[in-house]
């Protein structure tokens, strides 16, 4: 659904960019401030924004469609560069720091003080700025009274770009690909004007690359533990609402934080990628602005609107499809339950019999799992973005014949799953070390198999994931394997489909060596969440609705591909990932950006040491006296006993070399 562009609105608005806003240390954070016109007569709340991707030249396309309309709301959106980002002075050296959240103190307390604001703040964010929200929010600044957080999580290290069920992601080395170049860009000289290329030096000078410390964290220590707002739920206590989308990898954390948090708090989850709600892919988008509004009016004006009268937790429940590599738009409807967990949701077993998923347990057959290298080809990307880029999983006929397979009987009626599919496997391991892989499929009576959820687990890691341990080798133990959650209708007439693999390529890095299970049949089961389907009433969110968009000269289009090369005679496999979100011209700041970016996986079946992951970004940015690109690799390999990291950034100006740095390292692998 076209969200429809509104251009006027109750209250007039003006635009205040640069406001530089001081830090204690004197450092100077650049900010784009929207508020009515009237503000200072009638002043208004303000809602703060931090984020790295560049206000001016990155987000801008994004910013423009929703601040100005909550602005015009009666509003002050502040959206502010983080220290060493965009035009803020500084240099920025990881996520979520110390110094990142003091700073975030420092500008609400600033933003409460203004003569426009009413002294009460909220924050709000989608991925990095979801997340420091509620980092923010645990700090407790006097003046900071709500939050929407979008597409986050509450454990660094349970779901987020690094590590899933203590296995390490490949999407590590390309996220750090991508910010090793962000952060070479350059501020923008009619910005900061002549001190941008010293503050661009001081950046480049201090390039590295950031998967260097994240792989050195490879159980959940201390270094996760910080910025994870779960280890403490009790911190927060300003109202939070909690947004994703099923096809987000952050949705998880929405009823983790429904269940955690004690203060007031609203969950909602979409049928959509890592996107605001507005823009929607998959669809359908909804009026996420009108209910952003919605919430701030009751939590920073004090508007008795019912909202919280609703109940807590909203979901969609995606309707039966086929697969695709990209959906314009997932039909279903969306559903209400009071809290969560939720009383209404009951759990279904089924037993792991011999190729069957069944009510009564039928022991006596000894199952045998040993997955090639290449299961895991067709699940999709971890980090997909949605919309036309061919990144979910297609048909699962091909993954399925490459593990453990259970079938249910064809459904009799249409079932509702909500929540997180459990998997209880009882197994007997040859190695001291594996991965167990859980995948749920609905199978179609023609034989395609649609991805409901998944799972993983790093068998180190099966009583913890801060003390990781070897497999007692020959002995059977059982482990809890817990699949995302998930909002879903299973058609009557199809079936449910479990399968176990022991290996997830390329979303996940192989373990040292590829044991073989031992399954005994009917000792393992899977619970299932599911929802009475009754009748109920419609959920409708209004339509989207965006201020204007910036306007912009397209100077290369878009492109997105996927390849797969198979070597038939010596067994290797090469995956491209190609993403040219093209090129364009921002006009109304003479502005022009540029991205690029290839991922190609490679490994060689039997062998999961010859797992290699390379990923480059090229970044353009052209404005004013600066004319600038940025080139990064990230090269990912490894032996027995150690990753391999290897990187490479080159930064050029007006098309010759300025600036070049490399660096390579071996990283002990501790149970990865």
């Amino acid at each position: 659904m076209e969200a429809r562009i509104v251009e006027t609105f109750p209250r007039e608005i003006r635009c205040l960019d640069p406001v530089f806003i001081p830090m204690p240390d004197g450092v100077r954070l650049a900010a784009t401030i929207w508020l009515p016109a009237d503000a200072e007569r009638d002043p208004v709340p303000a809602i703060l924004e931090l984020i790295p991707y560049r206000r001016r030249d990155g987000t801008v396309f994004r910013d423009m469609k929703m601040h100005p309309y909550v602005a015009g709301h009666g509003f002050a959106c502040c959206r502010v560069d983080i220290r060493g980002s965009g035009d803020s002075e500084g240099v920025l050296g990881d996520e979520y720091t110390e110094q990142e959240q003091q700073d975030a103190e420092a500008i609400i307390a600033w933003l409460a003080a203004q003569g426009w604001c009413t002294g009460a703040v909220g924050i709000t964010g989608i991925s990095w700025g979801g997340f420091n929200a509620l980092q923010v929010a645990a700090r407790r600044p006097p003046a900071l009274k709500a939050v929407i957080a979008l597409c986050c999580s509450d454990d660094r290290y349970a779901d987020d770009v690094h590590y899933f069920g203590g296995a390490l992601l490949t999407e590590d080395a390309m996220w750090s690909s991508f910010i090793m170049a962000l952060g070479a860009l350059p501020p923008d000289p009619q910005i900061v004007g002549d001190r941008w290329r010293a503050m661009w030096r001081e950046r480049l000078e201090a390039s590295a690359c950031w998967s260097s410390e994240w792989m050195r964290h490879q159980r959940r220590d201390g270094y996760w533990k910080r910025g994870s707002v779960s280890e403490d739920f009790s911190r927060i206590e300003i109202p939070v609402y909690a947004i994703s989308g099923w096809d987000d990898t952050y949705s998880n954390a929405v009823p983790r934080l429904l269940a955690g948090l004690r203060g007031p708090v609203k969950g909602l989850v979409g049928p959509w990628s890592h996107a605001y709600p507005f823009l929607g892919a998959p669809g359908p988008a909804i009026g996420y602005l009108q209910e952003a509004i919605r919430w701030w009016r009751h939590w920073l004006h004090g508007e008795e609107n019912g909202i919280m009268d609703e109940p807590a937790y909203t979901a969609y429940v995606l309707d039966p499809h086929r697969p695709a590599s990209f959906y314009p738009t997932h039909p279903g409807r969306y559903v209400t339950e009071p809290g969560w967990p939720s009383p209404g949701i009951s759990k279904e077993i089924l037993f792991l019999n011999r190729g069957s998923l069944g009510v009564i347990s039928e022991p006596g057959e000894t199952l045998t799992l040993r997955s090639p290298m290449t299961a895991g080809r067709d699940c999709g990307r971890y980090g997909g973005y949605g919309g036309e880029v061919p990144d979910m999983a297609i048909d699962q006929r091909r993954e399925d014949g490459l593990g453990l397979t259970f079938d249910s009987e064809p459904l009799s009626q249409d079932m509702d799953l909500l929540g997180a599919p459990e998997v209880s496997v009882t197994l007997v391991s040859d190695g001291p070390q594996g991965l167990l892989v859980g995948r749920l499929t609905e199978v179609w009576p023609d034989g395609t198999s649609t991805l409901v959820t998944w799972g993983a687990l790093n068998l180190s890691h099966r009583e913890s994931h801060e003390a990781p341990s070897a497999l007692p080798v020959g002995e059977r133990l059982t482990v809890r394997l817990e699949l995302n959650h998930i909002g879903r209708r299973i058609a009557a007439g199809n079936r449910l489909r479990l399968v176990l693999t022991n290996q997830h390529w390329p979303i996940l890095v192989p373990l040292p060596a590829q044991p073989t299970y031992r399954l005994d049949s009917g000792m393992s089961r899977l619970t299932l969440p599911v929802r009475p389907i009754r009748d109920e009433i419609e959920i409708r969110f209004p339509p989207p609705e965006i201020s204007p968009p910036v306007k912009i000269e397209e100077l290369r289009g878009e492109h997105h591909a996927r390849e797969v090369l198979i070597d038939g005679a010596t067994g290797r496999q090469v995956i491209t990932l190609t993403s040219d979100h093209g090129m364009q011209h921002i006009l109304d700041r003479a502005n022009v950006t540029g991205a690029k970016v290839i991922d190609r996986m490679e490994i060689v079946e039997g062998d999961p040491l010859s797992a290699r992951v390379e990923t480059g970004w090229e970044l353009s940015y052209r404005s004013g006296d600066a004319d600038t690109e940025a080139v990064s690799k990230v090269v990912l390999t490894m032996d027995e006993h150690r990753f391999r990291l290897d990187w490479r950034l080159d930064v050029r100006e007006a098309g010759s070399p300025v600036f070049s740095r490399e660096g390579g390292e071996w990283i002990d692998r501790d149970f990865a």
